[in-house]
């Protein structure tokens, strides 16, 4: 192999080690600081009042969407099995088109439980500010958040699996396996997985 060869892969592959670090480094550093949601009595929950648990999971659902209905058990299980490894969920109803949203009617909750077995109230996103601030654009889409330092560090977002028709054909449990990374100390893993949902209303 001549040097003129031998020095242009060497620049390819320190260019390939950069930009991978660089992506790596946008990837880590994605973060955010605090957020409030209100709860159905009209009070602020703040993120920062969830520094102590071990990672928070931000589910942003629509009573109305299909797609939401359709996780409604998966989204009961993923609770039920984190919660108890010290892991929170908030549920965030968000807005989608005025058709889907027009009227939900107590038939038409989502039925999300807690650990003691009571449903589980959604909160809400007034201005859709955090939908925003996290990158969320469908129902349902969840955002993985550890804390660290001051802050929270964003470690996944996008699809809770890679199945939202069909619960017994999933092969990725996407949001799953990245619990599971982050609770053992590890990387998540993929950061971003596109989800398949109803479309949050801009504002």
């Amino acid at each position: 192999m001549s040097l003129r060869r031998l020095s242009i892969l060497t620049a390819a592959a320190l260019l390939f080690c950069t930009v991978a670090v660089g992506v790596a480094r946008a990837q880590g550093s994605r973060s955010v600081a605090d957020f409030s949601l209100k709860n159905s009595t009209n009070t602020e929950v703040a993120l920062k009042s969830y520094a102590g648990s071990k990672a928070v999971v931000v589910v942003f659902v629509n009573p109305t969407c299909a797609f939401s209905k359709l996780y409604q058990s998966r989204l009961n299980s993923l609770n039920a099995e984190y919660s108890a490894k010290g892991v929170q969920f908030l549920f965030v109803n968000a807005p989608i088109n005025l058709e889907a949203s027009a009227d939900t009617g107590d038939a038409e909750k989502l039925k999300i439980k807690t650990t003691g077995g009571a449903d589980l109230p959604l909160l809400t996103d007034e201005g859709q500010k955090v939908s925003a601030l996290l990158g969320a654009t469908k129902t349902p889409e969840v955002v993985l958040l550890q804390p660290v330092g001051d802050g929270f560090a964003v470690r996944y977002k996008g699809a809770i699996d890679d199945n939202p028709q069909v619960e017994g054909y999933v092969r990725e449990h996407y949001l799953a396996q990245a619990l599971d990374n982050v609770l053992a100390g590890r990387a998540a893993g993929v950061p971003d997985k596109r989800a398949a949902g109803c479309l949050i209303k801009k504002f």
